[in-house]
């Protein structure tokens, strides 16, 4: 009897998101199999109007990892990845459809997927349900709880959670609470897949000679500031890098952010002294890494400072973080630990910020203390750890991660006593709630 035909998925939405899968295989994270699929997920709002990141300057170079590129959107048209997720009654006809369409056959299938809690890893689980699952993470997500409670029975299938080491020393937090084991995908393998992305490295010049590298994220497409707020975050940006000396800079744009914003840019600059050029391409922030040895470069939250600082060695700088801290709701938003880890790892850009946390150990008692106030149900070993470093003596200096209400409501140091007598408590409830309705 012949041995069972061994088919690995593997499920990618970001170019940045292909190159950790073509580093994990580089490195041998996998083991070997007889097909390895590449499924394209483009997760753009308007999928029609972008192209998929399979077109980006450089894919090609990656692609031979993976015997076939297939897409996701192709295979669910007309309906969108990001949320079409399969009826319960359509389930048997559904994987049947997929089997065929991908010649699975009896093969033992291997699926890899990025963002378990959401679909289209969700829908790609219950249509896959005998499939092993390994998630990967592709930024600094992987450090956070799981954002939504799991099925069991998928998250149970979670064996790895594969990860690049942004920053070393710290535990990531997604699916502990499946004991899922965390491995780091190496360094030196990421920067060798970005390399094939782009042509030779910049020629060596002396430290400080390159300009300065100013990465925008279109952060009110995630409603998380209106695009007057996110432009005023980026002229900052031109400010304070200008204000550091820096004559020469680059603005790297998020595809979908308005050409308004970099017109704006470069006025302020030109009016400051400086000259600002816009890098247009659909290129990762680490290719230009690579391309123009930045002499700093400058960001909200984004992966790609984190990067710049631990896999290239450049100087980074953050901007911005502690004002998205305190408006950022629901307070179990996942960008919460994101944009934690940067603030407490990044310097800031503008003086008169605190400075960076170097210590692992007060790092990973900070993240669990945020992971646990975000998601207690879900994470309720870390409270513990939330108790020591709240009732430490680092709390006082990292109070802005949290707010006094979800202290109180959960009973850690720094919340507000409650009274224990249910009258009183009533009482409490009633006037927050008039207190809402006259706000309104």
């Amino acid at each position: 009897m012949s041995a069972r035909r061994t088919t690995q998925i593997f499920a990618a939405s970001t170019l940045f998101g292909a190159v950790t899968l073509a580093a994990a295989l580089d490195s041998g994270r996998f083991a070997a199999a007889d097909r390895r699929l590449l499924l394209v997920t483009h997760n753009a709002p308007v999928p029609e109007t972008t192209p998929a990141f399979d077109r980006a300057e450089g894919f090609d170079r990656i692609r031979g990892r993976f015997d076939e590129v297939l897409s996701w959107n192709e295979t669910i048209s007309p309906l969108h990845p990001g949320g079409w997720t399969p009826r319960g009654q359509d389930l048997p006809m559904l994987q049947r459809y997929l089997n065929t369409l991908w010649r699975l056959g009896d093969d033992r299938v291997e699926l890899v997927v990025e963002s378990i809690q959401v679909t289209p890893a969700l829908a790609l689980a219950e249509l896959l349900p005998e499939a092993e699952i390994t998630v990967y993470a592709d930024g600094l997500m992987s450090y956070g709880p799981t954002r939504n409670k799991i099925d069991p029975m998928i998250g149970g299938r979670a064996g790895r959670l594969l990860h690049l080491d942004l920053v070393p020393g710290l535990r990531p937090l997604l699916l502990g609470e499946f004991g899922t084991v965390a491995q780091t995908v190496p360094a030196e393998a990421f920067t060798a897949a970005v390399a094939e992305l782009t042509g030779p490295p910049a020629p060596a010049t002396e430290p400080g000679d390159g300009p300065a590298l100013l990465l925008g994220q279109y952060l009110a497409a995630l409603h998380l500031m209106t695009a007057a707020e996110e432009e005023e975050l980026h002229l900052r940006m031109v400010r304070g890098a200008v204000a550091r000396g820096h004559r020469a800079l680059v603005f790297k744009p998020h595809p979908n952010a308005p050409d308004s914003w970099t017109r704006s840019l470069a006025e302020e600059a030109e009016r400051l002294g400086a000259a600002l050029t816009v890098e247009d391409r659909p290129v990762l922030a680490e290719v230009l890494y690579r391309e123009l040895r930045p002499a700093l470069v400058v960001g909200c939250f984004s992966t790609a400072l984190m990067t710049a600082l631990t896999f290239y060695g450049l100087p980074v700088a953050r901007v911005g973080t502690r004002e998205l801290l305190q408006r950022l709701a629901p307070f179990q938003n996942s960008n919460r630990i994101p944009l934690t880890v940067v603030d407490a790892v990044v310097p800031p850009l503008e003086p008169g910020g605190e400075e960076p946390v170097t210590d692992p150990e007060r790092l990973d008692d900070l993240v669990a203390a945020v992971g646990f106030a975000m998601q207690p149900k879900i994470r309720p070993d870390l409270r513990e750890a939330a108790v020591r470093h709240l009732s430490g003596p680092y709390a006082e200096r990292t109070r802005h991660h949290f707010t006094r209400r979800r202290l109180t409501v959960l009973g850690l140091p720094g919340g507000l006593p409650v009274p224990r007598h249910p009258g009183v408590r009533r009482l409490a409830r009633r006037a927050l709630r008039l207190r809402r309705a006259l706000r309104r």
